[in-house]
C-alpha cells in the first residue's frame, strides 16, 4: 500500500522501544497514528509529538482492546496498518536452584500478554479491515505486523514462558494470513534479535557492548528504527505476506 495521510495505523506498545520507533517512522510518511499502550504519560507525549492519538489499553482484555480501537477509529478512521509491539519479558527457569517449579501464574501472564494480547488486537483489527473498502487494484485492505522474537527459535535459559509466547506468535502468522487472504488483509511477523529497547538501555554500557559483540554483523545492538524500516517495507510490498522475518544480524542465541 502507499503510505500517506489517507492511511491510519495503530501501534501497540507505541509509547517506547520498537513501537515508538514504528509510530514515528509511519507518522513521518504522513500516516495517522494511534498509540495503544498502558503508559499514559509517555504515550500522550509521543502521540502529541507526532500528531497522533493516544488510547489506553490492556491488550490482555478484549473489551479494553475494543474500546481502544473504537477511540482510534473515531479519531482517524479504520486502521489499515496494525503493529503489535506490546509485550513483557520475565526470566524464570523451569525449576530454580532451590528446586521450586516455575510459577504457573507468571507463565500464564506472559502468554496472556504476549500471545493472547497479540491475538486480541490482531483479530479485532482484522475484522475492521475486512469490512473496509479496498485500497488498490489488488484488493488490499490492510496489514497486520506482529512481533515475535528470536527467542521463538533460540530460547535461552530462563525464557521458557517468553519463548512459548513468541513461538505462538510465529505459529499463528501463516494461518492468520491464509484466513484473511480473501479479504485482502496481509499478516506478517518480525522476530527481532538484540535491540536497544528500554530493557537493554537499562544495562551498563559495558554490558550493552558485550551483547552487541555477539551479533555476527553488524556487531552491535539493533536500532529500533531498523525494526520500523522493516514494518514500512512490509506495508509497501504487497507480496510480503504470511512471513516471519528474523531481524537479528545473523545471531543464533546461545543457551545463556
Amino acid at each position: 500500500m502507499e503510505l500517506n495521510s489517507n492511511i491510519a495505523a495503530v501501534v501497540t506498545g507505541g509509547a517506547s522501544g520498537l513501537g515508538e520507533a514504528t509510530a514515528r517512522a509511519l507518522a513521518a510518511e504522513g500516516v495517522r497514528i494511534a498509540i495503544l499502550d498502558r503508559d499514559a504519560e509517555r504515550g500522550e507525549t509521543v502521540a502529541s509529538e507526532i500528531g497522533g492519538t493516544f488510547c489506553a489499553v490492556d491488550v490482555a482484555d478484549p473489551a479494553s482492546v475494543a474500546e481502544a480501537l473504537a477511540k482510534a477509529r473515531d479519531a482517524h478512521g479504520q486502521e489499515r496498518i496494525t503493529v503489535n509491539c506490546a509485550g513483557i519479558a520475565w526470566a524464570i527457569k523451569t525449576v530454580d536452584r532451590d528446586g521450586n517449579a516455575h510459577d504457573p501464574a507468571a507463565f500464564a501472564k506472559t502468554v496472556t500478554v504476549n500471545l493472547i494480547g497479540t491475538f486480541n488486537v490482531a483479530s479485532q483489527s482484522a475484522a475492521g479491515m475486512a469490512a473496509a473498502e479496498p485500497l488498490n487494484a489488488d484488493g488490499e485492505r490492510g496489514l497486520i505486523v506482529n512481533t515475535a522474537s528470536v527467542a521463538a527459535f533460540d530460547g535461552q535459559i530462563g525464557q521458557i514462558a517468553y519463548s512459548a509466547s513468541k513461538g505462538g506468535v510465529v505459529g499463528m502468522t501463516l494461518p492468520m494470513a491464509r484466513d484473511m487472504a480473501r479479504s485482502g488483509v496481509r499478516v506478517n511477523a518480525i522476530a527481532p534479535g538484540l535491540f536497544l529497547t528500554p530493557m537493554l538501555q537499562s544495562l551498563p554500557e559495558e554490558a550493552q557492548a558485550s551483547l552487541g559483540a555477539q551479533v555476527p554483523f553488524p556487531s552491535r545492538l539493533g536500532d529500533p528504527a531498523e525494526y520500523a524500516k522493516l514494518v514500512r517495507h512490509m506495508a509497501e510490498n504487497a507480496m510480503l505476506n504470511g512471513e516471519v522475518v528474523r531481524l537479528d544480524g545473523a545471531i543464533r542465541m546461545a543457551p545463556k
